[in-house]
C-alpha cells in the first residue's frame, strides 16, 4: 500500500509562517503613525478608536473614502521599489476626506499578494505608514491576503480607507461657492497615480522606452520619475481652512482637473482655469509628444501639473497664497467662478499652458 501526503495550506501556496513575519517587520512603522486616539496595535481582529475625542465636536460629520494606486503598483514590482506606493495610497485617500473640510483620523490597508515575501510586504507599510505621517492620521490595521494560483509570486496590489471628521457647520461643498470666488492651483509632484494605464501604453508599449533608461528632461530615469509619490496635502489643506476663509476643494484624480473641479460647483456657476497661469511639467509634455496625444486627452486623463484645487473668496487670495508658500506648497491664483450662462459644463481650462 503506497503512502501519501495529506494537503496543508502551504502546500497550496499559503505560508502563515511568512505573514506573521511580515506582521512583525511592519509594527515600527505602523507605531509611528498612532494619534493619542488609537487604541492597541497590530494583531487584534479590528483597530480601535477612542471616539470620545469627537466629543469637543459640536455635530461631528464622519466622511469614509477608499481607493487604490492603478497599475502604477506595476511599475513598483518591476522596479523593485516598495517603499513609495504606499504614499500614493494614502494621499489618494486622505485628499478625497478633506475636500469636504474633514480631518483624516485613521486608515486601513488592504495588500494582495501572490506570494508573501515579508521584507516586500514591510516595505509596502512602511510606505503608508509615512504617508499617514504627512497626512496626520493614524494607520490602526490592515489585511495582507496571499492569492496563489490567481496572481503571481511577484504581483501585489494595495487598497486603502480612511475615516476623517468635519464640524457640520463647517462642512464645505458647492453650496459654499460664489461667484466672484477665486480659483487656487496647488502643484502636483507628477503624476500622482492617475493615468498610468495610459502613461504605460505610450512610453513602453509605443515609445518602447525603459524604465532604468536616463531622460535629460526629468534628470533621472523614467522609472524614478514614474514612481514619484503622490503629494499629500490634507494637512496644508486643512491648514488654509483654519487661518483663512475657504469655500471648496477639489482634488484632481482621474477625469483630470476640469471634470474633477466640475464636482464642486454648483449647477448655476462655472469655473474658468486659465492654462497660461502655468507650465505642466516634462513628464506631461513627454507623454503628449511620444504618444501623440491630443490636448484635451491628456487634460482628461492627467492632472497636467495641478494636484489639488482651492476655491476662496477674494478677500482671502493673498492670506492663503502666504499660509500655502510657508508650508513650502507651490499655489498660485488660476482662475475664477461666474455665472454659467449658457455654458453646458461646470468647469472648462482656457488659454495656452505658459513654457
Amino acid at each position: 500500500m503506497s503512502e501519501t501526503t495529506g494537503a496543508s495550506y502551504a502546500a497550496a501556496g499559503v505560508d502563515i509562517e511568512a505573514g506573521d513575519r511580515a506582521v512583525e517587520l511592519m509594527k515600527e512603522w505602523v507605531k509611528k503613525t498612532k494619534r493619542p486616539e488609537v487604541l492597541g496595535g497590530l494583531g487584534g481582529f479590528a483597530g480601535l478608536f477612542d471616539a470620545s475625542a469627537l466629543k469637543r465636536y459640536e455635530r461631528p460629520l464622519l466622511a469614509s473614502a477608499t481607493d487604490g494606486v492603478g497599475t502604477k503598483v506595476d511599475l513598483a514590482r518591476r522596479l523593485g521599489v516598495y517603499d513609495t506606493i504606499g504614499h500614493d495610497l494614502v494621499g489618494m485617500v486622505v485628499d478625497d476626506l478633506v475636500v469636504c473640510g474633514a480631518e483624516p483620523l485613521f486608515m486601513t490597508d488592504y495588500i494582495c499578494v501572490g506570494k508573501v515575501h515579508p521584507e516586500r510586504v514591510a516595505a509596502i507599510v512602511k510606505g503608508i505608514a509615512e504617508g499617514c505621517v504627512l497626512a496626520g492620521c493614524a494607520l490602526v490595521g490592515g489585511e495582507t491576503a496571499e492569492h496563489p494560483g490567481l496572481l503571481g509570486p511577484d504581483d501585489f496590489d494595495v487598497a486603502g480607507a480612511g475615516t476623517g471628521v468635519v464640524e457640520y457647520d463647517q462642512l464645505l461643498g458647492a453650496d459654499r461657492i460664489r461667484t466672484g470666488d477665486v480659483v487656487i492651483a496647488m502643484a502636483s509632484s507628477g503624476l500622482h497615480s492617475n493615468g498610468y494605464s495610459l502613461v504605460r501604453h505610450v512610453l513602453f508599449d509605443r515609445a518602447k522606452m525603459k524604465l532604468e533608461q536616463q531622460v535629460e528632461e526629468f534628470g533621472r530615469t523614467l522609472g524614478e520619475e514614474l514612481l514619484e509619490p503622490t503629494k499629500i496635502y490634507s494637512l496644508d489643506c486643512l491648514a488654509l481652512t483654519r487661518t483663512t476663509e475657504v469655500h471648496g476643494f477639489s482634488h484632481v484624480t482621474g477625469g483630470g482637473l476640469a471634470n474633477n473641479l466640475a464636482r464642486v460647483i454648483p449647477d448655476h456657476l462655472h469655473a474658468t482655469v486659465d492654462r497660461s497661469t502655468w507650465a505642466p511639467g516634462a513628464v506631461f509634455d513627454l507623454v503628449g509628444t511620444v504618444g501623440q496625444v491630443e490636448r484635451l486627452e491628456l487634460e482628461k486623463t492627467l492632472n497636467m501639473g495641478v494636484g489639488m484645487i482651492a476655491i476662496v473668496p477674494e478677500g482671502s487670495v493673498d492670506v492663503a497664497l502666504t499660509t500655502l508658500a510657508d508650508r513650502g506648497v507651490d499655489a498660485w491664483v488660476a482662475g475664477r467662478i461666474t455665472e454659467r450662462g449658457d455654458r453646458t459644463t461646470g468647469a472648462e481650462l482656457t488659454g495656452d499652458y505658459a513654457k
